[in-house]
């Protein structure tokens, strides 16, 4: 090898060593105790555990018990267990002592003592899991057939949920017509409004109320109110499984005046699940509304359907069942309708 092309080799390899210290001092480090350097970013401390996005493993979640030292290259926002929150670089040593800089000044602390950190600049995760938002999605299902048979069946439904760490408050509708060869097989509408507060654990209450009609059951209005205790027997973010049991009242006017109206206080049970998959979720919801006066009196509904997403995370596709029955329908009506459905549904915020 001669000496200009040694002196290249050298060259690049200074230029490799110096890209390669530049990039490190660029990054976080977080030293744990047993005298392990993670080197990358540090998104997140949060719940015990700091995590750090690295370019060689991902994200790595590292115990805060286990962590010996913090250094960031940038500012983040800092929240110490006294309540104090400041934005700016972390410098550590060795002995779990923190150094944070910023605008505002210094403070000396311990990684002990950091209850949270996120970006700088953004809102503390604490108090945004408190404030409420609302959510918004509309369903359509239109399907049609002509030929031997003419069929047209249109569905719409329309849900906006105002959702808090506590509590949860959902206004909804929906409406089902189904002709086949000019012939009514469902005309049904139904307005509610359904409220939980979590106040203890698992534990909540809610109030409900839900109103309608379905001219083809004869039912020319109808209204289910009811109060009680919920109970989340799985809270997970990615399961929930909820019972209800209370008290209703359920009214139910017929036309026909040969069939006897329903008037009557009555037991609540419902049973609620929602599972988070990885590309999609299923949902499935069952209610139980007996009478007082007559136990074998009651109305039964459930729905369970599979959502997946299409090309834009707001729009989705939701394929499922729903089954209602009454166990003391109007004269000539049916006990039990199903309905199987293939619905497009758009969410926002």
């Amino acid at each position: 090898m001669n000496t200009q092309t040694k002196l290249l080799t050298r060259a690049t390899l200074a230029l490799f060593v110096a890209a390669f210290a530049a990039v490190s001092a660029s990054a976080d480090v977080v030293e744990t105790k047993n005298g392990a350097k993670i080197v990358g970013k540090v998104v997140k401390i949060a719940d015990g555990t700091v995590s750090v996005d690295t370019a060689y493993a991902g994200t790595i979640g590292i115990k805060q018990s286990e962590v010996a030292s913090i250094s960031t290259d940038t500012p983040v926002a800092v929240r110490l267990d006294s309540g104090t929150r400041i934005d700016g670089k972390i410098a550590g040593s060795a002995n779990g002592a923190l150094q944070i800089t910023g605008g505002d000044g210094s403070i000396s602390t311990t990684v002990g003592k950091v209850a949270a950190s996120w970006a700088a600049g953004g809102k503390d995760p604490a108090v945004a899991a408190l404030e409420r938002g609302w959510a918004y999605e509309a369903a359509v299902d239109i399907a049609g057939k002509t030929g031997n048979k003419e069929q047209l069946g249109t569905g719409f439904s329309f849900r906006a949920t105002l959702a808090g760490a506590q509590d949860t408050l959902q206004f909804y509708s929906a409406y089902d017509r189904q002709v086949s060869d000019g012939v009514k097989s469902a005309d049904q509408f139904k307005a509610g409004v359904d409220y939980s507060n979590n106040f203890s654990g698992r534990k909540s209450w809610y109030v409900r109320d839900e109103a309608g009609f379905d001219r083809v059951k004869d039912i020319e209005l109808y209204n289910v109110a009811a109060v009680g205790m919920g109970y989340d027997f799985i809270k997970e973010p990615k399961q929930t499984l909820t019972g209800r049991a209370g008290v209703s009242f359920r009214y139910a006017g017929y036309k026909n005046p040969r069939t006897e109206d329903v008037k009557s206080a009555g037991l609540d049970f419902g049973l609620a699940h929602r599972l988070q998959m990885e590309n999609s979720v299923l949902v499935n919801r069952l209610s139980y509304v007996p009478t007082f006066e007559d136990f074998s009196n009651f109305i039964l509904t459930h729905e369970s359907f599979l959502e997946l997403p299409l090309t834009s995370t707001q729009w989705k596709l939701r394929m499922g069942v729903a089954n209602d029955y009454n166990s003391k329908p109007g004269r000539g009506v049916e006990r039990l309708d199903t309905t199987y459905f293939t619905r497009l549904v758009l969410s926002w915020k």
